[in-house]
């Protein structure tokens, strides 16, 4: 059933799916189930939350109103709103930087983290560096798609058929799934986009955050799980600054993109499951 509470003038919708442990997942609630499947529902009670991003406004907003802390804050009133001592936080691409932020602030309420498919910093040097990684890959097939799908990009956002941030996802899903030509489109159908948030907190915010501060306050395990075929994340960005996590544990899905809970659900739902039961 799907839900919603209002936050700072943002309704913010969320679905619970499974029985068990709750593990809270950041990012839409339309979207995330989409991707998550088969055992893990035995084991823990998923709660797909939207962040503001994909929330409904009720009052009018400025940038202000999507600073990271503030996003953080979202977290911590559906922690409040759902009556949680404690939880399992998950967080995929851009939106494990917001559950790695919240156990930062909140150590005490977070016994597993877990950060899928995403790189220790978005700054433009790490942007130009998997570019450059996707240029010198020996991949003619997925450059060829890619092409084609750039090509028609700017006429897609001028045309307005669907969110920016969403048109350019689908555009560069020959960098993003193990499969070159997989389509996206359904699993953002009905997602409801705030651009101005995607903007301000991708555009700004992420690629100044320095996520190694403050790492000695986190008392959890952390889970990492990367796919080797996503181009926009290349596992060996972690080298530079795995050490500095005290407890991290990095798995590499050899026939996954960016989205591995999905390419490869079986596997995927073994490997975590086995970390949560032995991470205690």
């Amino acid at each position: 059933m799907n839900k919603t509470i209002e936050v700072d003038g943002f309704k913010l919708g969320y679905t619970t799916v499974g029985e068990g442990k709750p593990l809270l997942v950041i990012g839409s609630h339309v979207y995330y189930p989409r991707t998550f499947s088969g055992s893990l529902y035995k084991h823990f009670k998923f709660i797909f939350m939207d962040h503001r991003g994909f929330g409904q406004a009720t009052k009018p907003y400025n940038p202000q109103d999507f600073s990271l802390q503030k996003l953080i804050a979202d977290i911590e009133a559906m922690r409040k709103h759902l009556q949680l001592e404690q939880l399992l936080l998950l967080g995929h691409s851009g939106h494990a930087y917001f559950a790695l932020e919240y156990a930062k602030q909140f150590p005490e309420r977070v016994s597993h983290l877990i950060l899928l498919a995403v790189s220790p910093d978005a700054k433009l040097s790490s942007v130009e560096a998997a570019n450059r990684g996707f240029e010198e890959s020996v991949c003619p097939w997925r450059k060829y798609l890619l092409a084609q799908r750039l090509a028609i990009l700017e006429e897609e956002i001028k045309a307005k058929t669907r969110p920016e941030f969403i048109a350019r996802l689908l555009a560069f899903s020959p960098m993003l799934w193990y499969q070159a030509d997989y389509d996206a489109t359904p699993l953002w159908e009905g997602v409801h986009i705030i651009p101005e948030m995607f903007a301000e907190v991708w555009g700004k915010c992420f690629p100044t955050l320095d996520i190694t501060k403050n790492l000695d306050v986190l008392q959890c395990p952390i889970f990492l799980g990367l796919g080797r075929y996503d181009y926009w994340n290349p596992p060996y960005f972690w080298e530079a600054v795995r050490d500095r996590f005290s407890r991290l544990t990095i798995r590499v899905f050899e026939q996954s993109g960016h989205t591995p809970q999905l390419e490869e659900p079986e596997l995927f739902n073994k490997i975590l499951l086995d970390w949560v039961i032995q991470s205690v």
